[in-house]
Parts: structure tokens; sequence; C-alpha cells
């Protein structure tokens, strides 16, 4: 709460935290290790919530990031890494590659949630973000090879060849991903038609850790296969109700993990080796930054975007204790060296909150020549909200305007934010179909929230999450399509209009008018039209079958003016 409240972050909090408990601190705590393994479970949960945000069409938009951009930034970060190392101390070549390749990792666990409590998770730079460490975890696969193959260790009779565990990698993630679509889902759609509410969360628990246990059986990363496992639950329709229930347990265990490193930590070794641990971490913290940069730019990203990525991603990562350990198994380094540059890790972690102020405030300085995002949580307090501010959007908050109710105006894309800008509106950045960011922005004290969104993929599953969050609160919908209306009708919604149903009839009835027919008539068709719409609405609503009521329509078979 200190740390949050003086806007550095609850990672440094955490860390200190740690060490203060730890056994080298008060000695409250001495089993960091075991607390760790236990917290690990969070890094778990927290790329499952992310697959969940990845179905694969979108994971196939971002594979040139992930194969192109993540691939560049381990290579050439773990090689200047090496380099570094061997040209400033006296290790050895396989020890040098041993430390100097997993320094190129950033932590998944501090940057993800980061970029979803921000609400920049599905921007541009974000996905870019995104992209690399997605890739760095799926390069501990080759890592750990590069470290087997260097090992000076005898070999054990459990260990798998590198290759071989490649190979059974991927026929792991094809196994999961036809076991999601023809297994999983099935069972969930059956789940959700008797209303077993336990039994679906403990479906999608096995889901998530059935994949994990999978992939560390196999010699993998366990978050790598929690990851396929949300990406298998991403079309889902309970994709948002999972998403809510697990995230509280993902922030406590996420806290958790970071306390224990805190505790890990070995403040003999930076005692006695205080400039060389400060040095090294500023080292790989301004390599990291610098390589990143320049490979932002090289793949098209703009200064400031690219230069945040850098920051944001230049610490070293929770899978470098990981590499670390396997690489003193292999007798490639020292347990004394594996201490100090674990210490180089977690001071690494502690630089990332300051250099994200950092970051915010060249943003601020430069809000001049570029769009300025606001916080919602720096909005006054207002009646409205309203979600969306493009075409649609923009209607409905000068309609409030004009009846003098405060509004408070969010939307997650920059160039809308600044075109409206540009015309004297103020509105909020962010994604205001998240809770969290509705609830800064004041939406418990709100009468109503209008979503104006363009977006199919906001359903009654999401709606129902929101609802419940602040249940004295109308929420109103734009939906996109007839089928789009019949999903968000089945959540508590005071009211939703298709987008141009309205528009259709009035330019409709402007035409009839203009060719000269009788006004009484376009009126009875007007008000026909729309009764025979709302009895095929309902009968479609309660078959669940889009082609039911299809005889009520004009120019159809059973309909009222057929023949006229």
């Amino acid at each position: 709460l200190l740390f949050r409240r003086f806007g550095i972050g609850a990672v440094l909090g955490y860390l200190i935290a740690g060490i203060l408990i730890g056994p080298q601190g008060l000695g409250l705590i001495s089993e960091g290790e075991t607390i760790l393994e236990f917290s690990e479970i969070g890094i778990i949960l927290l790329l499952f919530l992310v697959g969940l945000e990845l179905a694969p069409a979108r994971l196939m938009r971002l594979r040139r990031a992930i194969f192109g951009l993540g691939l560049s930034q381990v290579a050439v970060c773990g090689i200047a890494l090496f380099l570094l190392i061997m040209a400033n101390t006296n290790f050895s070549l396989g020890a040098s590659i041993a430390l100097g390749l997993p320094l190129a990792l950033s932590s998944t666990a501090q940057v993800l949630p980061m970029l979803q409590s921000s609400g920049r998770l599905n921007t541009p730079s974000g996905e870019s973000a995104f992209s690399i460490l997605l890739f760095q975890d799926l390069s501990i696969i080759p890592l750990l090879t590069i470290v087997a193959v260097l090992s000076r260790a005898p070999p054990t009779q459990d260990s798998l060849p590198g290759w071989l565990t490649a190979i059974l990698g991927v026929l792991a993630i094809v196994g999961l991903i036809l076991a999601g679509r023809y297994l999983l889902q099935p069972l969930l759609k059956l789940i959700g038609r008797i209303a077993e509410r336990e039994l679906f969360i403990v479906a999608g628990l096995v889901a998530v850790f059935g994949s994990a246990a999978l992939m560390e059986v196999i010699g993998l990363s366990p978050a790598l296969g929690a990851f396929v496992a949300g990406v298998m639950l991403a079309n889902s329709p309970y994709r948002h109700e999972l998403e809510a229930d697990i995230d509280p347990f993902r922030s406590l265990l996420l806290g958790l993990f970071f306390l224990a490193v805190g505790m890990l930590l070995d403040l003999n070794v930076i005692r006695e080796n205080t400039a060389f641990v400060f040095g090294a971490a500023i080292a790989l913290v301004a390599t990291k930054t610098l390589v990143i940069f320049a490979l932002g730019k090289l793949f098209g990203m703009q200064t400031m975007p690219a230069l945040s990525m850098g920051l944001l991603l230049s610490q070293g990562g929770e899978f470098g204790f990981v590499l670390f350990a396997e690489a003193e198994q292999a007798m490639l380094i020292q347990p004394e060296a594996s201490s100090l540059f674990g210490a180089v890790i977690t001071v690494s972690m502690a630089t990332t909150p300051l250099l994200m102020l950092l970051v915010q405030r060249f943003n601020a300085a430069s809000a001049a020549s570029n769009v300025e995002l606001n916080d919602p949580s720096q909005a006054d307090s207002a009646s409205v909200l309203v979600v969306g501010h493009g075409r649609f959007g923009q209607t409905v908050s000068q309609m409030f305007a004009g009846a003098n109710v405060a509004v408070t105006i969010i939307d997650i894309k920059p160039q809308q934010i600044d075109v409206s800008q540009q015309f004297g509106r103020k509105v909020f950045y962010g994604d205001g179909t998240r809770v969290d960011l509705l609830r800064s922005a004041g939406a418990e004290k709100c009468a109503a929230i209008v979503f104006c969104i363009d977006d199919r993929q906001f359903d009654s599953a999401t709606i129902d999450v929101i609802s419940s969050a602040f249940p004295d609160v109308k929420i109103f919908v734009r939906a996109f399509d007839r089928v789009h209306l019949l999903d968000i009708k089945k959540s508590k919604i005071s009211g939703a209009k298709r987008e141009v149903f309205e528009s259709a009839i009035h330019l409709a009835k402007q035409a009839m008018v203009a060719i000269d027919l009788d006004e009484v008539l376009i009126d009875e068709v007007d008000r026909e039209y729309r009764q025979l719409d709302c009895d095929r609405l309902e009968a479609q609503r309660e078959a669940n079958d889009m082609f039911a009521g299809r005889h009520l329509g004009f120019g159809l078979s059973g309909g009222k003016r057929e023949s006229d």
C-alpha cells in the first residue's frame, strides 16, 4: 500500500517486504524456496489468463512479432550480454554463455500485470511486448538444450535429449489444442447447460493444471502449458467468467512470488560484491533497453513506444533463476556465481517500476506533440460513463451533455482520443470493458454505463461480470447486429439497440416519402415492421435458433404485406 501510494508500484514493495521478513532480515520466514515453488502457480495462472485474451486468430496475426521481434530480442540480447560478461569477467566460455543467455529473458510475472492494469496489453506496443515475452517462454527449450550440450556433469539416465524434448513439446501442444476443441469445449457446453458453476470452475482448473503438468513432465515450462490451455478457451463463451474467478488468485500468488524472491536474495553476496552487483544490474538494464529499442525501431515502431518497450523489458526474469540452477547442476558455474547473478536479476527487477515512472514523465513532456492519454481515475465524478467515442458514442455523449448530465468518456484507441481532443472533447484512455478500470473511473457512483463500442466480442459473459460488480448501475449496450443483440439480451441490461436499426428504418421512410407513398401507409408499415421484428427476436430467443420466426417479415411467406 505504501509503495502504491507513492506511485512506485507494488512489485518493489513486495521485494523489499520479502527482504525484511526473510532469513537475512528479521528472520520471520525461513522457507523462501518452498514459498517460491508454491507461488510459481501465480505465473501459471497469469499465462493462462493471457491465453484467454488471445484467440487463435489473433495469435496468428501476431506471428511476425512473436517469431520475428521475439526471436531477434532473445538472440541479440543474449549474444550482447554473453560478450559483455566475457569481456569484463574471468568466467570461462561455457560459464559466460550459461550466464549471459538467461539474462536476455525478462520477467513475465512483472511485466504482464503492469500491461494489464494499465489497459495497454491490447495496444500495438503492448502486443509487441507480449510477443517478446511469449517467445522468451518458448526459448526455454533451446536454452536448456544449450546448457545440456555444454554440461560437464555426467549424463543421467532420466534426462531427455534437447531435440527429443522439442519434438515432444510440439506434439504436446498439438494434442492439447485437439483436446480443447473436441473434449474440453463440448464438456464446458454440457456443464453450462446444467448450470453447475462449481463443475465449470473445476473443469477450467483441470485444463490449466493438466496442461501445465504435461509440459513439466516432458521438461518444458509449465507456464507454456497453461498458456496453451488459455488459448484453447479463448473462443469459449465462458472465458470472461473464468477470468473473473481466477484473477484474484493470480494477483495474490504473484505477490507471494515477489515476496519469495526478496526472501531468497543473498544480502551477503551484495554486501561483499556491491559494486559488481549494482554495476552489472545497470549494464543489464542499459544493454537490454538499447537493444530492444533498436529492434522496435527496426520493426516499425515509433520512438516513444519503442523506448517504453525497451525499459519495460529491461530487467532479468524469473526463468533466469531456473536456468542458473540448471547451469549449476551441469557444473558450468559455481553456486556463488548463481547467487551473484541471481542478485543482479533481483536488483534489475527493482529498477522497473522506477523506469516506468520515468517513461510516464517522458510521455507527459511530449504531450504537446503526441496524444495525451489520461487515466480514467483522474476523471471528475459523473452520472454516466460512456465507453467508446466513435461515431456512435459521440452522439450518445453529446445527447447527455445537451441534457446537462455529467459524462465521463473512455476509449481504447489513441487515434480516436486524439481526434476527440482536437474538437475539445475530454476522453480518457483505457479498456472500458475491464471491471478494475470502470471502478477507477467511479462506475459504482454512476447512474448508468453506456457501452458504445463496435465489438462483437463484448458478449453476455462480460456484461454479467460487469453487472455483478456494479449491481445498482443501469447498463446500456450498442449491439453490432441481430446475433449480438440476442446474446447480450441474456444479461441483466437496461437497454440495447442495434447500431443500424433506427437509421435503416428512417432512411427507408425518407425514400418512401420521396416516391410519394401515402404517409398513413408509411407509418403503418413502420409500426408493423417493428412489431414483427420484436416477435421474431422473441421467437429466436426462446428457441435459441436464428431460423425461428423466419416467416415474420414483409416479402416472405407468411408476411402480412406479401400481397400488397
